[in-house]
């Protein structure tokens, strides 16, 4: 199999961070209305638990391919944001 039918196939098989955030999201909506079972809000919350493992390791992959790309174009280090509200 060609490299890049293997590296799409890899990545079809784990849900992207913008899907997962939005499952993620409507869970939390479900959950916050008020209308599920206990045993609803329990599979809500498992699944929650495992979108939001996903969505954290695609943001440290994402970090990670920043900080390579900057050290390669040699870029200083990357600076932590900080808000001044």
């Amino acid at each position: 199999m060609p490299a890049k039918k293997k590296a799409k196939a890899a990545t079809s098989s784990t849900p992207d961070f913008e899907k997962s955030l939005k499952e993620l999201e409507d869970l939390v909506e479900a959950m916050e209305s008020g209308k599920l079972t206990l045993e609803e809000s329990m599979e809500h919350f498992e699944r929650g638990i495992r979108l939001t493992r996903i969505c954290q390791q695609s943001l440290a992959q994402a970090e990670q391919k920043v900080k390579v790309l900057m050290e390669q174009s040699g870029t200083d280090k990357l600076v932590d944001f900080k808000n001044e509200d």
